[in-house]
This record gives C-alpha cells, structure tokens and sequence, in this order.
C-alpha cells in the first residue's frame, strides 16, 4: 500500500468522534474575529465602531500579495477594534462584534441545492478565492489563491488532495468527506479548472474506509479523479510525505510542491472552495473537532470564526474537572492553551482536553544516543543534533545541517525514550535562524 519511505510513526489514533455527525453551533452573543487568520500580512481593517455588518460581510481587505480577505461571521453591531490574544498565545489587532440576529449578505445562495456546473473561468475561480478569504484549512493557512497561481515556467500536473488527517483525536475532514463528498468533489474538479490539469489525486489513510468507499463511488462521476487509500503513517498529511506517497516525486529542501509538478490542498479546503465559487459564501465558518477521552458529549461541530474556544468546550459537555491541558490542534503538532475565550479561526482545525494524568510531561534524562529520532524523521534530519546545537545557539551550524527544513511535526520528541524535548528546541532553533536570515537580507538589501 501508497506510503512514504523515509521515517514515519504510528500513534493511537484516538479517533473518539469518527462517527458523530457535523452539528452546528449556535452563534455566540459576541465574536472576536482576529485579522490575521492565515500566512502572510494581517488584513486591513475596513470597518468603524458603531457600524452594522452581516453575516458574510467582508470586514478586512487583504494587504499585499501574501494576504487573505476577512469577513463576519455573524451579523451585529462592531463593538470595537482592539488587540487580543490568540491560539498561538501571541497579541493581534481583532475586530468585536456583538450579535443581533443573524442576517446574511443577500448573494449567500444558503439552499441545500447541489450546484455542479461550473461557470467561472480559471481567472474567476482565482479571483473569487481571494475575494472569498479562502485559505489552506488543514492548518497551514497559506492563502489559497496564491497556491492557484502557476509560477511562470512551471508546470503542474498533478493536484493532490490531502484527505489524510493523520493527527490522532482530529476527525473534522473526515466528517467532511462522508457528509460533503460530492461537494468536495465539485470543488476538486474547480481547483482543477483554476489549475489548468486534467489529473486529481485524492490521498485517504485507510483507517477511513467509509469516506474511502464513498468517494471512490462518488469518483466515478467526476472526470480525471481519482481516489487513493494510503498506509497509516504519521507525518503522511505533511505536502512533502503526501506527494512522495501518491506520485513518488521528491520536493528539494527549500523548494515548493509545484517545483515538481504538484499542488496540494486539503480536502476541507477544496470544500470551502464549492461553497466560495457554487454558493458565493465567504470562508466564516468551519467545522472543529472538540474532543478528549473524559468529556461527556465530544463531537464535530461548525462554528463560525470568532467564536471563544469557551463555546465549544460548553457544548461538548463542559470542561472536565481532571483536564491538565488544552491543546489547539493535533497532539502532535497542536500547541496548549492557557485561556479558552481564544476565538475560533480558520486554522481551527481542533480543540483537544487532555486529562490531567496525560498532560505531564516525561522526566528528562540524558540522551543515550539510540538514534531512534533519526529513524523516524520523515525528512533524514539529525533532530538530537539541532536540538543540541539550538541549546549551545550555534545557529550558524544548526542552518547548515538544514533546521528549517523541520515541518516540526513532533515525531523525534514522540519517539525519544529519555524525555527529550527535541521539538521544543528545534522550534527554537528554527525561529531564531529563520530571524537572524532575515537580518542578513535586510542588510543585503540596505547595502546594495
């Protein structure tokens, strides 16, 4: 069966809400709706205190060209513009909207109807990403205009559809490819008209035979896709891994994807991109995983952006009394929370409570040098030797031995029998050689 080579782990999946059906989650009394939810500039914001918006209402305009459109989620009175903290723990300027029903924009087509023609042109289909705020749903937010835009002199003959979802607990796509599936797959087939490629590979990890079957017999309607089930392997979901496991092409340290002839999205992706295109509906809301082994009601929720995490954790039965730590995101490559009134956003692809015995962090002892990080790194890094280097800062050397081709997916710290917390210093590592680069070329640039 399709997999990677190199490295590779396999955690418990812990699918807990697999076969709890998408429910919608009521609009709060106030959202906070942060203007930064993806990779790139923040969005400009375009709304004053006092103003009326609607659901759907673009309320912050994208800000160069690695950017993303924000809208509101709800309709409402805007309270205020103002800081807050978000999921990564860190300040961004937010706009604060309190509800008063809940109006959409008119050009909404809200009807279950299934819309199949496709009647934008590639331009179109581009263009209505960008107005829509559409940006990579399975956590990297990369804007998804930018990524349907074929560089000059490159080529791709392949889009990849990541259907993996290889983070243990998160079953938020899943839900999506057994409920949404040919409306996924209209959204396939427009990314593919955006691409200008007669070819789509939809990759599944074949722990998910029920959205397997049901797309394979959905494909068959939809001209050039096809569906591929994967072996179970962690880091799969990472574009490098996904892309060597379906058309066993390499993507070179420091090169993209389409480099080699690909374009990946993630299937919750190409879902919002139907409802965009088909359904004239801005990206305000997603579907959220809230689980963990000792609540009372987990389960798969859509919820608009802005909502606090605090809403979600009430609908699923309220935070247990031995929850130990709050986890945005996979356990893998997730960061904890410390305040759970931190809104929704787009990259909220899960809320994960871990109870209190299994959020201790293991006793550090010295490295023994089994190797073990090596041999399931899915890029042949040395992870025990940029851990090193990052804590004695030899960041020169920690470049050189390639620290930022890192996807920091966690596996080497997983792995490691004496505690070590590699990833903590990797990222560390990572971040400072990425900043100290980024010096050298604003010097570059003021000399020249």
């Amino acid at each position: 069966m399709k997999t990677f080579p190199s490295g590779g782990i396999h955690p418990p999946e812990n699918k807990l809400t697999a076969e709890m059906a998408i429910a919608s989650l009521p609009a709060p009394e106030s959202v906070t709706i942060p203007v930064s939810q993806h990779i790139g500039a923040p969005a400009t914001i375009i709304v004053n205190k006092g103003d009326y918006v609607k659901t759907g209402q673009i309320i912050a305009t994208s800000k160069g060209f690695v950017s993303s459109n924000i809208h509101s989620s709800v309709s409402g009175k805007v309270n205020k513009t103002d800081t807050v903290i978000d999921t990564t723990g860190y300040k961004q300027t937010a706009v604060f909207i309190d509800v008063e029903g809940d109006e959409w924009i008119e050009t909404i087509d809200r009807s279950d109807e299934i819309v199949s023609e496709i009647k934008l042109s590639s331009d179109e289909i581009i263009e209505k990403c960008l107005e829509s705020g559409i940006v990579g749903l399975g956590g990297a937010t990369f804007p998804s205009h930018i990524k349907l835009k074929v560089p000059a002199g490159k080529k791709c003959d392949f889009l990849i559809i990541n259907g993996v979802e290889c983070e243990p607990f998160l079953t938020s796509d899943y839900r999506l490819m057994v409920e949404k599936g040919e409306e996924i797959l209209i959204g396939v087939t427009i990314l593919m008209k955006a691409l200008g490629v007669d070819k789509a590979m939809f990759g599944i990890e074949n722990n998910k035979p029920a959205a397997i079957k049901h797309l394979t017999e959905l494909s068959k309607k939809f001209k050039g896709i096809s569906i591929h089930a994967l072996k179970v392997k962690y880091p799969q979901g990472a574009e490098k891994q996904l892309i060597k496991a379906l058309i066993n092409r390499e993507v070179p340290a420091g090169h993209l994807p389409v480099d080699v002839g690909a374009v990946v999205h993630n299937a919750g992706t190409a879902f919002a991109v139907y409802e965009a295109v088909q359904k004239n509906k801005p990206l305000f809301e997603r579907v959220v995983t809230i689980t963990g082994k000792t609540m009372t009601r987990p389960g798969n929720f859509l919820v608009r952006t802005g909502t606090p995490v605090r809403k979600l954790i009430e609908a699923a039965g309220g935070l247990p009394a031995d929850t130990g730590k709050i986890v945005n995101g996979g356990p893998m490559m997730g960061k904890a929370i410390n305040n759970i009134d931190v809104p929704v956003v787009k990259g909220t692809s899960g809320i994960i409570l871990f109870p209190a015995n299994e959020s201790e962090r293991a006793e550090i002892n010295p490295c023994i040098r089994c190797a073990r990080c090596i041999s399931v790194c899915a890029l042949k890094l040395e992870p025990f030797l940029l851990m090193t280097l990052s804590e004695k800062n030899m960041f020169e050397r920690a470049e050189q031995e390639g620290i930022t081709n890192c996807m920091e997916c966690g596996s080497c710290s997983y792995s490691c029998p004496a505690g070590r917390p590699i990833l903590d210093y990797v990222r560390l590592g990572k971040a400072t050689v990425n900043r100290l680069a980024q010096e050298r070329k604003m010097q570059q640039t003021a000399t020249n």
